[in-house]
């Protein structure tokens, strides 16, 4: 690097904070950094003008240890002033004239963004020297929301950039207000991987996050008369300031074609669609530390020479950019509706490209960083791949293809390499969230992968042989069933061979038999016996030729005639018998086919999951409940196989962003009375508050801190759904994506009678009786979703009339919060005092949301399920309302339930009448309650035992009722809550995830 002087003004921006052979920026050499700035470019940010120009210090010239001169982060608020009226006229997305938030808030993003390069770079160097292992996150969601407060707190730079903004006339809040949540993620296992990046970046541990540039996200949603409407997200239309498009990352994506063997004697997969994928980087920063790691998300193009311009002269605009099209809606949308083929083909393409591009990426880093001698057998020992749910599962393959088609290694070889390089995240027990695809849909479009899983499925199924045996053929067949990763595919004829049976003897069997053992004379006698079964013509012919035999035959036509004799006698019967023997052969060869054979009927499929678990060297659950009933029920035989393979890895959130920054009261109260921050990074600190737990003054200022919250979420309904709501009333939340696992139902259901009682009362009674609440809900209803935007359009028709009851008034109001993301999020759970994670027991993995409301001393009101089990254990029994069946009972009810043993409570079925009566408006709701009804049949008998929990659940919510007039000791629960969410740090889950499962050690940026 030279070591000249600062740098002309005309030097060129976008390589700010570059680092000599940085892959970041290729082509650079030096450093370039925008130091001098023209006068009078306040216009819009201020009124002072300025005389001289302006030299930015945000970015201050130092010497590294090397002697090389080098740049440091300032810290000051008049250096970040200067770089932020910088990128106002200097980077600009927006006119001179422009005065707006917006243009406030790109310049000040892009000043942050200066800041992470250089950290950016200089870990990235430092991995690339170290050569240490790195682990590699890949997840179809990254639900990130706004980085800008996230990543100036990160940096320890809240207040400085404050006093810039307000120096230019803005205020903080408002501008970090205007920014998009980035709709790269849904729920909880998008916003898991984010916060999963955030802790690798602040405990210094060497990863990347690899996931999909979803041009629309999800989708907006709008609430209206009819319920939810889907839109799509704008998110990317002023263009997104924390990312760095990489162009000269690229690699190619194949989609169809055949399969051919070259004469290199190697397999080729040949022709088909060809498509790019380009890379766009965007900066994760650790909290206090250089550490800065990198989510890249692929976008997918064509080359421009696809564009057929001669179609488009011809006037044929639609064939002309064919191409584009298809390559660009790969990163439309998130989850694509897949009811048609369509849909299902690009889901799929969605994940190979994932796959595809993030391996190639990875390989392209391991041979770099070993040089000129590539050793592929220490591939497992720089690189680890964690499969974030399912839908990463075509790593399997992909690595595969790659290591034998394109490296040249042995099936062997790469088959452990593979398999020491992988590791599976196993996020739901949900038979149809175990993906499974047509295995004719992937030979068209992945026809070489298919080759590669027909052949590890082939290899399970050996496997589980000789672990099992050939003893107990029955249990042996089962588990093959149970566990080979091609589903309703013909099993392999050496597999076959071991199941065929001796085939049952009939009278003819039997004869046969003799006739092959028995010594000649006997034979020939039994062998007319059978004949003499034979139909009379057939007989007569052989009678007939019996005349030209020797004497010797002769003799035997004569015992012919005798037995044909007795034969005349019990004929009809051993007719009969014979075709009833013949039946029963048909009956056991047919049932034989059909448990050897594929079913015709059925569709051949690909379980994903199994092929994740035999892939792989580790399966983890996501909570420890979870984590049992996937050793016990989902995967138990291959548990029973390979038990080392699985562990528990307990989910964890990131107290940076779900305390320390989205609740700056809270954190200010929680150092005060710990006596550090150092709970920011080590939450185990937060179990010092219980011995204050009874302390009058840290109440009262608890209080304040909660109320505080509420007025301003009180503020934010208002403005989104013009509801007015009291401060003083409880606020009771429900947030999440919209299931009927997840029970909204029995939510609203609940407030529905509550509202009942209401009206049957006199006001004094239900002064009396209730404790004023406000009902908050918000989440998502697939677009496909039926039953869920029911429950979506049910909530919002309640919330309606409850609303506009003027007999009931503040004492009950409902609320459906309209595209619920992280930002919203951000806002409602510090304001929370109860939240609902009432999913049936046994069916949620773990959940998050539980973790955040906990964190923010929010009460929570559950079943056994999930995280819900960890949390109640730590803020203590009587610090969480218990209610509902356990796991280990929902089997036996839904048996009940089918057996048509069940017995409604009364007060479910007057529920649902009220609700039919017509009184929330004209929509007719017999098809949801229709579905709580019922013994036997799809969307009936009440799956998700709804009626079952129902009076456990009134009954628990007096509960809450009850304890909540005793402020006092709802403040002390509130304050235990807080002080037992310590174990739920993403932190903790993810130094578990480095030791047990990827071997990744901290590795410290100078």
């Amino acid at each position: 690097m030279a070591s000249s002087s600062i740098p002309s003004r005309s030097a060129s921006f976008p390589r700010v904070g570059c680092i000599p052979r940085s892959p970041f920026f290729l082509s650079s050499t030096t450093f370039v950094v925008p130091v001098v700035f023209s006068a009078g470019i306040r216009r819009g940010f201020g009124s002072r003008r300025l005389g001289r120009p302006i030299s930015v210090r945000s970015v201050k010239q130092s010497v590294t240890d090397g002697g090389a001169p080098g740049f440091v982060i300032a810290d000051d608020a008049a250096s970040i002033t200067s770089s932020i009226k910088y990128h106002a006229d200097f980077t600009p997305s927006f006119s001179l004239e422009s005065v707006d938030l917006s243009k406030a808030y790109f310049a000040a993003a892009q000043s942050v963004r200066d800041a992470l390069i250089i950290n950016w770079n200089a870990t990235y160097e430092h991995y690339e020297k170290m050569n240490m292992k790195q682990a590699y996150y890949l997840s179809m969601e990254f639900l990130q929301g706004r980085a800008l407060l996230n990543a100036i707190g990160n940096l320890e730079l809240t207040g400085q950039y404050a006093e810039a903004l307000s120096q230019l006339g803005h205020n903080l809040e408002n501008v970090a207000e205007t920014e998009p949540d980035a709709a790269l993620g849904n729920g909880g296992l998008g916003r898991l991987a984010s916060c999963f990046l955030d802790s690798l970046a602040t405990l210094n541990y060497p990863a990347w996050g690899y996931g999909l540039r979803y041009r629309y996200g999800l989708f907006k949603q709008n609430i209206t008369k009819d319920g939810q409407e889907e839109v799509a997200e704008n998110w990317l239309e002023m263009g997104y300031p924390w990312e760095i498009v990489r162009y000269d990352v690229s690699y190619p994506v194949k989609f169809y074609g055949k399969v051919v063997i070259g004469s290199d004697e190697k397999k080729h997969w040949i022709g088909g669609e060809d498509i790019e994928v380009i890379a766009h980087d965007v900066p994760i920063p650790g909290y206090r530390t250089k550490t800065t790691i990198n989510l890249r998300l692929w976008s997918t193009k064509v080359p421009s020479e696809c564009f057929d311009l001669e179609a488009f002269n011809c006037g044929e605009h639609t064939k002309a950019s064919e191409a584009h099209a298809n390559a660009e809606k790969i990163c439309y949308i998130l989850y694509p509706g897949d009811d048609s083929i369509e849909g299902k083909i690009l889901r799929l393409k969605q994940q190979y490209t994932l796959c595809s591009a993030s391996l190639q990426d990875i390989i392209v880093r391991f041979e770099k960083r070993s040089g000129s001698s590539v050793n592929w057998e220490e591939f497992p020992d720089k690189v680890a791949v964690q499969m974030n749910d399912t839908h990463p599962t075509l790593c399997i393959p992909e690595l595969m293809r790659i290591l034998i088609d394109v490296k040249g290694l042995s099936w062997d070889q790469a088959w452990k390499i593979t398999q020491r390089t992988v590791a599976y995240t196993n996020h739901t027990v949900l038979p149809e969230a175990l993906e499974k695809w047509s295995l004719e849909l992937m030979q068209k479009l992945l026809p070489r992968h298919v080759e590669i899983i027909e052949k590890i499925d082939n290899e399970l199924l050996n496997d589980i042989i000789l672990d099992h045996g050939k003893e107990d053929l029955e249990l042996l067949e089962k588990k093959l069933k149970d566990m080979r990763i091609l589903d309703n595919v013909d099993f392999p004829d050496s597999v076959q061979k071991l199941f065929e049976k001796p085939k049952k003897e009939t009278r003819k069997g039997s004869l046969e038999k003799t006739l092959v053992e028995a010594p000649a004379p006997l034979q020939s006698e039994k062998k007319l016996q059978v004949e003499n079964l034979k139909p009379s013509s057939v007989l007569d012919n052989k009678v007939e030729s019996g005349k030209k035999l020797s004497d010797k035959a002769q003799t035997k036509t004569d015992l012919s005639k005798k037995i044909k004799a007795e034969e005349e006698i019990h004929g009809e019967e051993e007719e009969k018998k014979e075709e009833e023997d013949e039946e029963d052969d048909d009956e056991e060869e047919e049932e034989e086919e059909t448990l050897l054979k594929s079913n015709p009927k059925l569709p051949k499929m690909v379980r994903m999951a199994n092929l994740c678990v035999v892939g792989g060297h580790a399966v983890n659950g996501v909570a420890e409940i979870h984590s049992d009933i996937v050793k016990q029920d989902v995967f138990q035989n291959f548990y029973k196989l390979w038990p080392e393979k699985f562990q528990n890895k307990t989910n964890g959130v990131t107290p940076r962003r779900w305390i320390r920054f989205c609740n700056p009261e809270l954190s200010g109260i929680l150092t005060k009375w710990i006596g550090t921050d150092e709970w920011v990074l080590n939450t185990e600190k937060l179990a010092d508050l219980r011995k204050f737990a009874d302390n009058e003054d840290l109440h009262l200022e608890w209080r304040e801190v909660k109320r505080n919250n509420k007025l301003k979420v009180a503020s934010f309904i208002k403005e989104k759904t013009g509801y007015i709501v009291s401060p003083n009333s409880m606020f009771d939340i429900q947030v999440k994506r919209i299931h009927e696992y997840k029970r909204q139902l029995l939510n609203i259901l609940g407030i529905v009678y509550r509202y009942k009682k209401m009206k049957e009362m006199s006001a004094k009674e239900r002064l009396l009786s209730f404790v004023p609440r406000v009902c908050i809900f918000g989440g998502k209803a697939f677009a496909t979703y039926v039953q869920a935007k029911r429950i979506v359009k049910f909530i919002t028709d309640v919330a309606f009339t409850i609303n506009h009851d003027p007999d009931i008034g503040d004492l009950l109001k409902v609320v459906f919060v309209p595209d619920y993301n992280v930002s919203v999020a951000e806002k409602l759970i510090p304001a929370s005092e109860l939240s609902q994670h009432i999913s049936t027991a046994g069916m949620e993995a773990s959940g998050t949301s539980n973790m955040k409301f906990a964190m923010n001393g929010c009460i929570l009101i559950g079943t056994l399920d999930g995280a819900n089990v960890e949390i109640r254990e730590e803020v203590g029994e009587d610090n969480f309302f218990l209610f509902g069946a356990r796991a280990d009972e929902i089997a036996g009810l839904r048996e009940e339930r089918a057996k048509g043993k069940f017995k409604s409570d009364p007060r479910f079925e007057e529920v649902k009448k009220f609700v039919r009566s017509g009184v929330f408006g004209i929509h007719n709701y017999n098809e949801l309650m229709g579905s709580l009804e019922g013994n036997e049949g799809f969307g009936r008998a009440d799956y998700f035992l709804v009626g079952k929990d129902f009076p456990s659940y009134l009954e628990c919510q007096e509960k809450v009722d009850e304890a909540y007039r005793d402020q006092k000791g709802w403040t002390k629960m509130s304050i235990l809550n807080t002080a037992g969410s310590y174990k739920f740090s993403s932190d903790r889950t993810i130094h578990e995830y480095a030791k047990a499962i990827w071997d990744i050690k901290p590795v410290v940026v100078p």
